[in-house]
Order: C-alpha cells, then structure tokens, then sequence
C-alpha cells in the first residue's frame, strides 16, 4: 500500500484529493507538466501504482465481504473508475513506442531484456559482415592500384594527387558545415 494514501481501520481509504502531480513538485516549475515527457511518464506510474493499490484494497473488501462493509465496497470501485479515468488522461500524454515483440514477451511470460540482447546481436552480427565488405572492398582498390601503378605509373600518380586535392576540399567543405568526414551533419544540443 502507498504511503500517500491514508487508510482508515480495517484497509478502509479515506477520500483523498486525486492530483495526477508526482511527489515533491514544487509547482514552481518553468514548464508545464505536458512539456515535460518525463514528468508524465512518472505521472502514469504514480496512477498506474495508486490503481494497484486500490485493486488489492477492493480484493481485501471483497474476499471479506459483508453487509457493513457494501458501502466501502462502492467508495473503492469509484476511487478506481476514477483513477483509471485519470490514467487514461495521462498516458494520453505520453508518446511511448513499444515494439511489438517485446509486448510478445511478455505475454509469452519471458523477460523484455532478451528482445534488447537480440536486437543488439543482430547489429553486431550485421555490422560484423558489413565490416567485412567493406574490408573486401578496400582490398579490391588497393589491389586494383598496385595493378594500375605497374601497368600506368604515371596516370595513377595523377590520379592520387586529383583524389588527394578532392578529399582536402571535402574536408574542408565539412568543417565549414559542420559536418563529419563520413557525410553525417553534427547537432549541437541545447541545455
């Protein structure tokens, strides 16, 4: 049962007030609570904890039931319409994408980790072969120059001063843009 809720004798709740605002804000904050996506995720969770909690209190008032107790009975399956209501508000703010599979697993009763170590071999097992290709790749060029140098030593000299010149000016090019040397444009990130 949460701290936050205050119970009465014999698990019963007290009403309380049903802010959606996580513990120890201040409400001096600079940006609203919709501006904020880790402020409503933590929102969701306080709701998603505040409904467990209430589900346990009804199955508590349920598995002992009686006459007296019909009206904490109804005041409990209130609080949690309420809350799933509220609930249901706030994740409208969030903007979580699951995969699929991994929501798979879950249901299948496995462990969501296993889908992020298999997403992570696959990267590797496929960045290990590109790598290779692209190793096999620059073999074929350095193999194709040594060729080319012994059969037209002086158009290949003219060749790595042209390519010499044009990587210069395309490093240049990129510094003067912010970009990387591989084509990538670097983002600067406001704090």
């Amino acid at each position: 049962m949460e701290s936050s809720q205050n119970t009465g004798g014999n698990g019963t709740i007290n009403p309380q007030n049903n802010d959606a605002s996580p513990a120890g804000s201040t409400g001096t904050s600079t940006t609203s609570s919709s501006d904020d996506p880790k402020q409503n995720l933590n929102q969701v969770i306080n709701s998603i904890q505040k409904t467990l909690g209430t589900i346990h209190q009804l199955y508590l008032t349920v598995s002992s039931f009686n006459v007296s107790s019909q009206l904490s009975l109804l005041q409990r399956l209130n609080a949690l319409v309420m809350e799933m209501d509220n609930m249901a508000k706030l994740a409208e703010k969030c903007n979580i994408q699951i995969p699929m599979e991994v929501l798979n697993l879950i249901d299948d009763g496995k462990n969501p980790d296993e889908f992020t170590r298999d997403v992570l071999n696959s990267c590797i097992a496929k960045n290990q072969i590109t790598k290779g290709k692209t190793d096999s790749f620059k073999a074929l060029r350095r193999h194709l120059l040594e060729e080319l140098e012994q059969a037209f030593p002086d158009e290949v000299e003219d060749y790595r001063e042209i390519r010499a010149a044009s990587a210069a000016e395309s490093m240049r090019l990129a510094q003067a843009q912010n970009m990387l040397p591989n084509g990538d444009v670097k983002v600067k990130t406001d704090m």
